[in-house]
């Protein structure tokens, strides 16, 4: 009984031993268990958070990196546009200088002249004063020969010198005055006529056969665009593709409120050309951007310098007139997108030429050096805005300078009658040059602003002390001056012309020069009753 107890007691305590260490091995075993659940959640932590940061460490590179290249290209951009800003103040600076360096050297010219001027003016007045006191000690030696030769013949014929006038006097006047006026008044009105006849004939003839067309320039050209959005891509990021374009090429770009359309405005019509053949291909291309507009500007450039050069060629082969330098040429090419007062200069040296060949056809006179003359006319008007002085001395320069002859040199000179025509050809040219200029649409200034014009003109010369006339001639080309001869003397007209020159250039805006011509003479005039 005491060992069933006992042993009892004993598998009892065993048991309990058993179950102690039993649990004690299950609770180790689950704390084992959270404790690498906890060591696996810590690491997949940290792995977490290491990918986490390396990808915020690389976006930010990534992010640098691109704000880095934006500003070098914008860095860039600018320091190019300070560079083209430089190049074109550098330009600015030369042209100024070579402005200033001309200006000194007219004023040295002028200067040279005026002194010569004077000189000439002083040696005139005393050959003046020296040939008055010959004529007058001339004139008292007639005087008295003359009174010698009375004081005989009224001795020889015993008649007074009263008498012997009035018979002489009566029989002239009977017998030769009145038939001698009469025979010349009516020749000089039969030549009149048939010379205005045949005049009116050759010129409407010559004005029917040349049935050319006229053509009116305007200074602005209009480019279609395929949407509105493309003129955002004109104008560019702060604008500088348009900016590009219009440095690059020396225009304005308008770009309005006007739908799908862009205007290029500029006087110089080949600068507008450039522009406007580069702003199309642009548009077809596409791709816009500095650098595309400064190689699509070179092309358009290149572009119509062959136009040019075929419209020169195409002037020559409609005239006929071959053989002219191939500079002359080009010039002649470079006239197709020059004008004058709205008319093509080259359209209109075309027609010049026609129709002063027709006329001197009709006259018997050089058709070649008439035709050759009126297409080389206004040469000078290629280069007139590149050089010093006026389209007519620059049209005679480029002719000697390309060895053309003399004769067609003179019609260059004579055709704004800077000088007296000398030949029939030049008088051809200028007729010629006249009837073209007159077409009705050829002149597009206004009839009222050129009228007013022409007031202006002969009201600043009829403001001057002594002055009877004042007439605007050639289209306001030439101011005609008519003096009293008993308040200005001869010496007076020099000093007069200059003078209403000044006043002229100071206070009236007008194309070319005026020619100002003073005419002072005195008439006598009689009555036969």
């Amino acid at each position: 009984m005491i060992l069933e107890i006992v042993s009892l007691v004993v598998g009892a305590a065993a048991g309990a031993a058993a179950g102690y260490i039993y649990r004690k091995n299950i609770q180790e075993k689950k704390i084992g268990r959270t404790e690498e659940y906890a060591r696996n959640l810590l690491d997949d932590a940290q792995r977490r958070a290491e990918e986490k940061k390396k990808e915020s460490i690389l976006e930010a590179k990534e992010e640098v990196i691109r704000l880095k290249n934006e500003l070098d290209r914008e860095i860039r951009d600018r320091r190019n546009e300070v560079q083209r800003s430089e190049r074109r103040v550098a330009q600015r600076e030369e042209t100024l200088d070579k402005k200033a360096d001309n200006l000194d050297a007219r004023e040295t010219s002028l200067e040279r002249k005026q002194n010569e001027l004077d000189r000439l003016t002083q040696e005139a007045q005393d050959m003046h004063a020296r040939q008055k006191a010959a004529m007058e000690a001339s004139e008292q030696t007639a005087r008295d020969m003359e009174e010698k030769q009375r004081a005989e013949l009224e001795r020889v014929a015993q008649m007074t010198q009263e008498e012997a006038k009035d018979m002489i006097v009566q029989r002239i006047q009977k017998e030769a005055y009145h038939d001698a006026g009469v025979l010349v008044r009516e020749i000089e009105q039969n030549a009149k006529d048939e010379a205005e006849k045949k005049a009116r004939n050759i010129v409407a003839m010559a004005i029917q056969r040349c049935a050319s067309d006229h053509v009116a320039e305007t200074t602005v050209s209009v480019v279609s665009l395929p949407n509105e959005d493309m003129k955002g891509r004109i104008i560019g990021r702060e604008g500088r593709n348009i900016r590009t374009l219009e440095t690059a090429t020396g225009v304005d770009l308008i770009i309005d409120d006007t739908p799908e359309a862009v205007i290029v405005s500029a006087f110089d019509p080949v600068r507008r050309e450039i522009a406007r053949i580069a702003l199309e291909k642009l548009i077809a291309d596409g791709r816009i951007h500095p650098a595309r507009i400064e190689e699509m500007v070179e092309k358009a450039r290149r572009e119509v310098d062959n136009q040019i050069r075929e419209a020169g060629d195409q002037a020559v082969f409609e005239t006929n007139m071959h053989g002219i330098h191939h500079e002359l040429v080009k010039l002649l090419g470079r006239m197709r997108y020059r004008t004058s007062y709205g008319q093509n200069v080259l359209k209109h040296s075309i027609e010049v030429s026609h129709l002063a060949g027709l006329m001197a056809a009709e006259l018997g006179a050089d058709v070649t050096l008439a035709k050759r003359a009126g297409l080389l006319h206004d040469i000078g008007k290629a280069v007139d805005h590149e050089l010093e002085g006026t389209h007519v001395e620059l049209g005679v320069e480029m002719a000697k300078r390309y060895h053309e002859s003399p004769e067609v040199i003179h019609c260059i000179t004579a055709h704004h009658n800077d000088v007296e025509p000398q030949t029939i050809e030049a008088v051809l040219v200028q007729a010629a040059d006249a009837i073209s200029a007159a077409r009705p649409g050829a002149r597009r200034e206004s009839i009222e602003n050129y009228i007013r014009r022409l007031e202006k003109l002969e009201e600043i010369a009829s403001r001057f002390q002594g002055v009877e006339k004042s007439f605007a001639i050639q289209s306001g080309r030439e101011v005609r001056i008519m003096v009293k001869p008993d308040e200005i003397s001869d010496e007076g007209t020099i000093v007069l012309a200059r003078e209403i020159a000044k006043r002229i250039e100071n206070e009236l805006e007008y194309p070319g020069q005026i020619k100002v011509n003073v005419i002072r003479e005195t008439r006598c005039t009689e009555f036969a009753k």
